[in-house]
């Protein structure tokens, strides 16, 4: 309906604001102690200008690219994000909305559902994992989303769960139990709408990761899941080097900030490489990983794939990320936005918004393709870039 479209990616988070509880929509959007790497995501976008023709301009312009070998309709990829209990429809609900928009899904260990029903949904599934347990458990999560399908692997490094928030944290329960249902009513109650979707759906969440056991087993709750985590001794070079292999199909390493890090994933047989900060919810006062993207895409050149996450709002950001050297751009909280507003449609007109805003931008830069795009077409000021490492 006329009434329901979202216009741009602000407009679906003030709709998720007001549909949401406000712990639940708190969670959701994160960031890390003074927030300062979240807030700068988003503004190191707007100190880019653009550099547009006014004439000339092709009659017509090509959106699609290709991710790890997946032929996508568009340059922007789900990104991969744990438990989204904002919508019933949760991954598989994301899932649909981008096969029908012609893109891939990043699949979170710690998502809700299994990955049996969201390959299902979209074929086109990029598998998330997170060193986490011993070799034994990873090659058994590994060999499961292989025989369901998924076509590559992405392997999140950029994330240290920080505690603190200078705003204060949500209580997120590990479980709906009696204490939860006390906690959240009031707020509960005061989104009538939101309550009634879940009755529908036959009850609340479970807040369970389904994808961190093999078929069968219990799936532990969130917390729990986050707490083999936490045990798990960091991985080295070549522990994620024995993991490629182990996978033995393309592998994104996510995380990279620094030059000598995305080296690194080179020698140790990355397909991709994600330049991102966790979107801000890391390690605080890291730059805007838009501002490192270019020495990343520099010190690699076409070694491996470079894919750009963190602040990306409009097709504007994915254009000027295009441009100082990425492939394609993954979206986090704009496509959950979408879901706690509207479930698969939101989703998809989220991903309506970024195609619209990614063609107007070609049109008014006078590129015919996203494969045309270069650093003449954007206005970098003095000081805006940021090499990390040697």
């Amino acid at each position: 309906m006329a009434g329901d479209w979202i216009e741009t990616v602000a407009e679906a988070q003030r709709r998720a604001q007001k549909r949401l509880p406000p712990s639940v929509y708190s969670a959701l959007l994160a960031g890390a102690e003074r927030g300062v790497t979240y807030n700068d995501n988003m503004a190191a976008f707007d100190e880019l200008g653009f550099a547009p023709h006014v004439a000339g301009q092709p009659s017509g312009r090509e959106l699609s690219t290709s991710v790890m070998g997946v032929p996508i309709s568009l340059p922007v990829v789900i990104s991969p994000t744990g438990v989204q209990a904002v919508h019933p429809g949760a991954e598989v609900a994301v899932a649909r909305a981008a096969a029908a928009r012609g893109t891939a899904m990043g699949l979170s260990c710690f998502a809700s559902k299994p990955v049996e029903e969201v390959v299902a949904a979209n074929p086109k599934t990029f598998f998330q994992t997170y060193w986490c347990g011993t070799r034994d458990r990873i090659v058994q999560r590994l060999e499961r989303a292989r025989a369901t399908g998924c076509v590559g692997l992405i392997v999140t490094l950029d994330w240290s769960f920080v505690h603190a928030r200078d705003w204060g944290s949500p209580f997120i329960p590990s479980k709906i139990d009696r204490e939860a249902v006390r906690r959240y009513a009031p707020e509960v109650v005061r989104r009538p709408r939101w309550l009634a979707q879940w009755a529908r759906a036959g009850g609340p969440p479970g807040l369970t990761a389904p994808n961190m056991v093999v078929a069968g087993e219990t799936p532990p709750g969130f917390f729990d899941a986050y707490g083999e985590w936490a045990q798990t001794p960091p991985p080295s070079w070549d522990d994620l080097r024995w993991l490629c292999q182990e996978w033995g199909g393309p592998v994104m390493i996510k995380g990279i900030m620094r030059v000598d890090d995305a080296r690194r994933a080179v020698d140790i047989g990355a397909t991709a490489i994600s330049v991102s900060n966790h979107g801000g919810n890391n390690l605080d006062t890291t730059p805007a990983s838009i501002r490192a993207l270019p020495a990343v895409a520099e010190a690699v050149g076409r070694d491996v794939e470079v894919l750009l996450d963190g602040g990306v709002r409009r097709g504007g950001d994915v254009v000027k990320a295009l441009a100082l050297g990425a492939r394609a751009v993954m979206i986090g909280r704009a496509y959950l936005w979408g879901l706690a507003a509207n479930g698969q449609a939101g989703v998809e007109n989220v991903l309506d918004i970024f195609s619209n805003g990614i063609d107007s931008a070609l049109r008014g830069l006078g590129r015919k393709s996203v494969d045309e795009l270069g650093p003449e077409d954007v206005i970098i000021p003095p000081g805006f870039l940021r090499r990390l490492g040697d």
